[in-house]
This record gives structure tokens, C-alpha cells and sequence, in this order.
């Protein structure tokens, strides 16, 4: 809207001083002939809007002026608490809201605090989402949002690894991990959507992408007293990761695939490199790793070429000669004409 736009304006110039009409432009997501025509709407209602021309021209302010227009929209509060994550904040439609909340709080604090503010913001930068990965689509999660926030039940079609089902939910919460969007909720016709346990009602974690279409919201549903939102996460992601690793690779690596675990393995490999033994005369470790089935362990263990011996347990040392082997036969030298 455009009277929100024009606070926008109004408080970026209280709070940075003067600005050229192009960073307006780009502060505000607008043209540079719309910020123009906004300063003319700002001067023509009594703001004391100063333009000066030349190199080092813009827009500023009177000296001494202060709007007193700080105080927060319901939408510009609710954003607040995603003042961290400025792209979830827009994916959940509440971009524009929090935008203006950060500028009406840093113009309403002292000078000094409102300049550390800005410095803190223009030196760091949290960038969730992992590298190498696009997001995941997820155009149903406004109406999701929408449910979490009313307290309603929502009916969504899923895709879970055994197929599609059709599901009540009530929406408990929603959770922003690694730049994927999760929904917990609990069963609203006593089915479950995680795949495991139909039937028992108990909160479970949807992934948001996964949602193929989503009615409602409908009616409202009292919420467990005893639910938190962040202990049920801490808890399911610990479980998750008890249940991912059903077995342990022995290991033997050089130096290079030791500083690698970290990078191939994340965590579990952090704490396998943290607890190596100590350096052979080579300078080898060993090392024990968590890892998943055999079929999945073999191809993960591959990637860390011959910087790696798997030495137990035998099933899987056998497992990975088998794949070398085949890899050596497919890609072994011919005598054969033409190569």
C-alpha cells in the first residue's frame, strides 16, 4: 500500500539521513519515478522533505525533525519475532511488515543505539538455507501459516513416501530448518502423515514441500497445554538421528579424508574426527563412524576415494570391495580395437 510505503520512506530518511532517489528506489523495491512522485506526496503533507541537487544531492530531512509515527502495526509485531531470518519472514508474506517494524524501532531508540542498529546490520548476515541446494517449492505454506497462527484445523492432501494420503491436521507449528519448511501438528481424524504409526494421534512433522493441496483453515482446536514447539523439535531431529544411523564403519583414513569427515558427514562426522586415534606412521587414523543401511553407507564411504579403508565391520568392508570392483571393471583399460 502506498501510505505504507510512504512511512517507509519517511523513516529510512530518519534514520540514514540523506539518500539519493535510486537507493530509495532499491530500499523500497519501487522505480525511481515513484520514489520521486512519494517525495512529492511527503512535501505536499507537511513533512519538511528537503531535495538537493548534485553529486552529493538526495533527499533529506529538516535537521531536527522527528516523525513520532513509530508505533507497531498486529502485522508489523507478529514479523518481529523473525527479525532474523528476513526471507522466511517474506516467504510467510510478512516481509513488507517487518521491514517497517525494524525501521520504526531503530527510529523510536536513542541516536547512539540506533546507529549500533545499523552497524550490526550492514556487518552481519544470516544466510540459512544450505549451499549447492535449491529450495524446496512449498506454495501452500501461507494457507499452512495461516492455520498455525488461527488455531484452526487444515485438510491437506500429502505425498509420503508410501503415497499419497489425505489428512486432518491440527497445525502446531512450523519450523525453518536449513532453508526447508516443516509443519508439526497432530492428527485431526486420527491418521498419521509422517508414515509410521497411523492411527495413534500423536504430533508428527510434515515436510511443507510435500503438501499437494491444502483446504481451509477450519475450525478451531484447542492446543496441548503441555507443547512446546522447540523441546518437540530438539527431541524428533535427536530421534531422527538415532533412528538414520542403525550401524558403525570402522575406519582407517589419511590426513586429507580426516579434515573431510566434517565436510562429507556433517556432525556425526565432526564427532568421529574429534574421537580418531591417534597417527600412525603414516599419519593414518582410525576412525568410527555412524552410518546409515550398507547400500547407502557404501556410496557415502566411496566419496572418500583411497584416502579411506573401511576395515569392519565385514559385511560392509566386502560390500565396498564389491563396488570397487565393479568400478574397476567398468571403467578398466580395453585391448580391444577402437579405444
Amino acid at each position: 500500500m502506498r501510505a505504507d510505503r510512504l512511512l517507509q520512506m519517511l523513516l529510512l530518511l530518519q534514520n540514514r539521513g540523506r539518500m539519493t532517489a535510486p537507493e530509495l528506489a532499491a530500499e523500497l523495491e519501487v522505480s525511481v519515478r515513484t520514489v520521486y512522485r512519494d517525495a512529492e506526496a511527503l512535501a505536499a503533507s507537511g513533512v519538511p522533505l528537503l531535495a538537493e541537487r548534485g553529486p552529493e544531492g538526495g533527499y533529506r530531512l529538516m535537521e531536527g525533525y522527528r516523525t513520532r509515527l513509530t508505533g507497531l502495526t498486529e502485522a508489523e509485531a507478529d514479523s518481529l519475532g523473525l527479525a532474523g531470518t528476513p526471507a522466511a519472514a517474506a516467504e510467510l508474506g510478512l516481509g513488507a511488515g517487518l521491514a517497517t517494524a525494524q525501521l520504526k524501532l531503530r527510529a523510536a531508540l536513542p541516536a547512539r543505539l540506533a546507529e549500533r542498529t545499523r552497524r550490526v546490520s550492514e556487518r552481519f548476515h544470516l544466510d540459512a538455507p544450505a549451499w549447492f541446494r535449491d529450495a524446496d517449492p512449498v506454495p501452500h505454506l501461507g494457507r499452512v501459516a495461516e492455520a498455525v497462527w488461527e488455531q484452526r484445523t487444515l485438510r491437506v492432501h500429502y505425498r509420503r513416501w508410501r503415497g499419497e494420503v489425505h489428512r486432518g491436521l491440527q497445525p502446531l507449528g512450523l519450523v525453518l530448518k536449513g532453508g526447508i519448511w516443516y509443519l508439526v501438528a497432530r492428527s485431526a481424524d486420527g491418521g498419521g502423515g509422517s508414515g509410521e504409526g497411523d492411527g495413534d494421534g500423536a504430533v508428527r512433522t510434515y515436510r511443507v514441500s510435500r503438501i499437494l493441496a491444502a483446504g481451509g483453515p477450519g475450525e478451531r482446536f484447542e492446543r496441548p497445554a503441555d507443547f512446546g514447539l522447540a523441546a518437540y523439535w530438539e527431541g524428533a531431529s535427536r530421534r531422527l538421528e538415532d533412528a538414520r544411523y542403525r550401524g558403525e564403519a570402522h575406519l582407517r583414513v589419511s590426513p586429507r579424508a580426516l579434515r573431510m569427515l566434517p565436510v562429507q558427514f556433517g556432525s556425526a562426522g565432526a564427532r568421529a574426527a574429534a574421537e580418531a586415534g591417534e597417527p600412525e606412521a603414516d599419519g593414518w587414523v582410525r576412525v568410527v563412524l555412524p552410518v546409515e543401511s550398507t547400500p547407502v553407507a557404501v556410496s557415502d564411504l566411496l566419496r572418500l576415494g583411497t584416502d579411506a579403508e573401511v576395515l569392519g565391520p565385514g559385511g560392509l568392508r566386502e560390500a565396498v570391495a564389491d563396488a570397487v570392483g565393479e568400478l574397476a571393471r567398468r571403467y578398466g583399460r580395453s585391448t580391444g580395437e577402437g579405444t
